[in-house]
């Protein structure tokens, strides 16, 4: 565990230091030590969500590791779109196909992989589950994701993201972080290095954690824009268009994090907690990340303007919303099968391989005929759904602690 928590606290390091300019080296290999820098970072924030849950809901703890995970996102998106605001229409056209490209990599990619890996590993253990279950308190973000996509489809009619959004979209993450905060305290099962943590005395255990979870998102947001745009670098010199190295590349990058983060936990047997950190990241990237843009762009103008959309731009927005839809109505009743996380996937790539006007339109609609399908067809999904929306905007508790055995180091 020593070494294993000393490799992952001193990943960051040369990525910081060339960062820095403390000393310098070819293109190819600084952008690995970022790379391994968000690795590092990415090792450190699985522990400490892991500790925090002794503390704080499980929901909650997930949240903020969700948070943290997509700072790097935050930080390129958010480059592009002040960048647009200053007059650069290049960057405009980019802020929202890094945007659509993270959200759609993120469930066509990471919520697939993660199912896959929960199936792979049940398999090595002679078992055979019939599909990934979540977590109850899961409903929490099934509603906002649900809210979220419903008001997302206004955002192509309307051509633009203003203040509106950020007032809708913000609100709705406020509300989120703070429903997710009044959920039930679990004490959780920590194994390695989070149990060795979470063995030290209370004051130990909670500043170091906080001090993980700031030196984790320091070392992110200072490496992680120049990752994404090494990466654009080595890619441009094999003469690949920017617009895809934007859309999918940099949120490649970016998203790195949260999926490493997803993967170790359904590695070490705690898929749902894998499974809930990527649906919690959809959740505040959708909400948060999307409403934040408005703003950035009216920094950016210097006067309160809204990021307007081209057709091409509606469509990215369209399809985006359409295959989130298609995700709520997969893990409306709190489980997500094998086939499911397939079809994730062969729907991803497929649009990801032919990115045509008529292709983004026509997948967009097919991800609406399949979630109007799963809605018609699964009286469990229809409940769940009803449930989940019903748990936004219900009274919120006091929170409970439930206690569990913690594991040794």
């Amino acid at each position: 565990m020593r070494f294993s928590f000393l490799l992952a606290l001193l990943g960051p390091v040369p990525g910081i230091a060339v960062r820095l300019d403390l000393f310098h080296v070819p293109l190819v290999l600084e952008t690995t030590l970022f790379g391994v820098a968000i690795l590092g970072a990415a090792f450190l924030l699985s522990w400490a969500a892991e500790v925090a849950q002794l503390d704080i809901s499980q929901t909650l703890a997930i949240a903020v590791l969700a948070l943290i995970a997509v700072l790097p996102e935050y930080a390129v998106d958010l480059f592009l779109a002040f960048r647009a605001g200053q007059g650069d229409e290049e960057k405009r056209h980019l802020a929202v196909a890094n945007m659509t490209g993270a959200n759609r990599l993120l469930i066509g990619i990471g919520w697939a992989v993660v199912v896959l890996i929960f199936f792979a590993q049940a398999k090595k253990r002679g078992r055979r589950p019939a599909a990934l279950q979540l977590r109850p308190e899961q409903r929490t973000d099934v509603g906002f994701l649900l809210v979220a996509t419903l008001w997302a489809f206004t955002i192509p009619f309307r051509g633009e993201i203003g203040l509106l959004d950020l007032a809708i979209l913000g609100g709705l993450f406020v509300a989120y972080i703070f429903r997710a905060a009044r959920e039930e305290v679990e004490e959780p099962e920590l194994i390695g290095a989070a149990a060795a943590i979470g063995a030290l005395p209370a004051a130990a255990r909670r500043t170091l954690t906080v001090a993980l979870f700031l030196y984790s998102a320091a070392a992110i947001l200072f490496v992680a824009e120049h990752f994404a745009d090494g990466l654009i670098q080595i890619g441009e010199s094999f003469g690949i268009s920017t617009f895809l190295l934007i859309q999918w590349v940099a949120p490649l990058a970016s998203e790195a994090p949260e999926m490493i983060i997803a993967i170790l936990f359904t590695i070490r047997l705690k898929a749902q907690a894998g499974m809930g950190t990527l649906i919690s990241s959809k959740v505040n990237q959708w909400t948060l990340l999307i409403g934040t843009l408005g703003l950035v762009y009216s920094l950016g103008a210097g006067q309160i303007d809204a990021l307007h959309f081209d057709f091409e731009q509606k469509e990215e927005v369209f399809l985006t919303a359409a295959q989130s839809l298609f995700a709520v109505a997969v893990i409306a009743n709190l489980s997500i099968t094998r086939n499911e996380a397939l079809m994730m996937m062969a729907l991803f790539f497929g649009q990801f391989l032919l990115p045509y006007s008529p292709v983004r339109i026509g997948f967009g609609i097919t991800y609406i005929v399949l979630a109007v399908g799963i809605f018609a067809t699964k009286r469990e999904v229809r409940a769940g759904l009803v449930d989940a929306f019903r748990h936004v905007f219900e009274p919120i508790s006091r929170p409970r602690r439930r206690t569990k055995g913690r594991a040794g180091p």
